[in-house]
């Protein structure tokens, strides 16, 4: 079963459009679509909605996601996970690391874990 994702609203567009394009099977969302959290939702509820739902964040929050993940998790809650782009790589390098992720890791494998792409 592979990972669902969720777009962080200031991810770039081309990852949830390429995603689409290359893996129509995946589910992927992003922040602001239907039945997603909406645009300008705090960070906090983000985190929440993607534990109700099962999904994976994707963001490139690097400075606060850590904190909120840590205040989910000491409020005995859980995250199947946050994926943090690397701008160091292109944008073909991120989206193909979401890919093997996405396709290749077990159910809960990355719970209340911080991902820095690449995965290695």
């Amino acid at each position: 079963m592979a990972l669902k994702y969720l777009m962080d609203e200031n991810v770039d567009p081309v990852y949830t459009n390429q995603l689409r394009r290359q893996k129509p099977y995946l589910v992927v969302w992003t922040v602001g679509e239907p039945d997603t959290p909406a645009k300008g939702t705090l960070d906090p509820e983000i985190l929440c909605w993607c534990e109700e739902h099962n999904f994976v964040l994707v963001t490139n929050n690097r400075k606060s996601m850590p904190v909120h993940l840590t205040d989910h998790i000491v409020e005995d809650r859980h995250m199947p996970g946050i994926f943090i782009l690397n701008q160091n790589l292109s944008k073909g390098e991120n989206l193909e690391e979401l890919i093997l992720l996405a396709e290749y890791s077990l159910e809960n494998e990355y719970q209340d874990q911080i991902i820095h792409l690449p995965i290695n």
